[in-house]
């Protein structure tokens, strides 16, 4: 009965190990995040699992990968979803972040491959939309192989795609989801977050995560509570008044 036991514990706790979470060390090279063309939820999440797994690299976690970032885009995606904002970008990302316009898939997948191939590159972030005939199985091989070979991490967006055949190591669905709503200002606008489903990945079991970008660092955060209202608590910045106002007296 013991043994049984055991190995029961150890099946829990290989399968929980075995779930992604952000801060992971080991992150794959090869990555896809599936969206709708109407919002900016697959640039968003690209952007922040870039920079958890930059920030993780460095010793302890604490040190991002200072190098320069490689965005390309072809003439599709840049209609939908518009060209990167820079100051919308993190401060420390504004003055080493290259943008790349290609007019056709075909001349985003070129560069997309020839970024891979430069290591003065901390990542390379790729935004296409639908599913072009020259990204084929072959291509998506072609792209995970340059960037083991070379050790530069790929995040792939696919606007408005269906999943098709790819040899991308982690594909991800993602969508808009409520922000918390703010501490001081409720018509603040709210930390990024976004639905994330993990649907395929070599070394993770697939989930749904609510993930959240905080300070630059991503979190996960536990699904909302429809039912109660995440009202601004300022019990700690007001006090009850004694007798009438200076106002109220003058009326008197």
């Amino acid at each position: 009965m013991s043994s049984h036991l055991s190995f029961a514990r150890a099946l829990s706790r290989a399968r929980h190990e075995s779930r992604w979470r952000p801060g992971l060390a080991d992150q794959p090279f090869h990555s896809e995040i599936f969206a709708s063309g109407d919002e900016a939820s697959a640039a968003g999440l690209a952007l922040a699992l870039a920079r958890d797994a930059l920030t993780s690299q460095g010793e302890g976690g604490a040190e991002e990968d200072a190098r320069h970032v490689l965005w390309v885009q072809d003439r599709k995606a840049m209609q939908l979803g518009g060209r990167p904002c820079v100051q919308g970008l993190p401060p420390d990302l504004r003055h080493r972040l290259i943008h790349v316009a290609a007019a056709t898939p075909e001349d985003a997948l070129f560069a997309l491959e020839e970024g891979l191939k430069c290591r003065d590159f901390a990542c390379v972030i790729g935004e296409i939309a639908g599913n072009p005939r020259a990204l084929t199985f072959t291509t998506s091989r072609r792209l995970s192989l340059t960037a083991e070979r070379h050790g530069v991490r790929l995040w792939l967006v696919r606007l408005d795609a269906a999943p098709d055949l790819s040899s991308a190591r982690m594909r991800w669905q993602a969508r808009a989801a409520p922000s918390p709503p703010p501490r001081w200002n409720p018509t603040a606008p709210g930390t990024a977050t976004w639905h994330a489903e993990l649907f395929r990945a070599r070394r993770h079991a697939p989930g749904e995560w609510m993930l959240s970008d905080e300070n630059g660092h991503l979190h996960l955060r536990p699904e909302p509570d429809k039912r109660a209202a995440a009202a601004p608590d300022f019990g700690d910045l007001v006090r009850p008044t004694v007798g009438r106002s200076l106002a109220a007296r003058a009326r008197a």
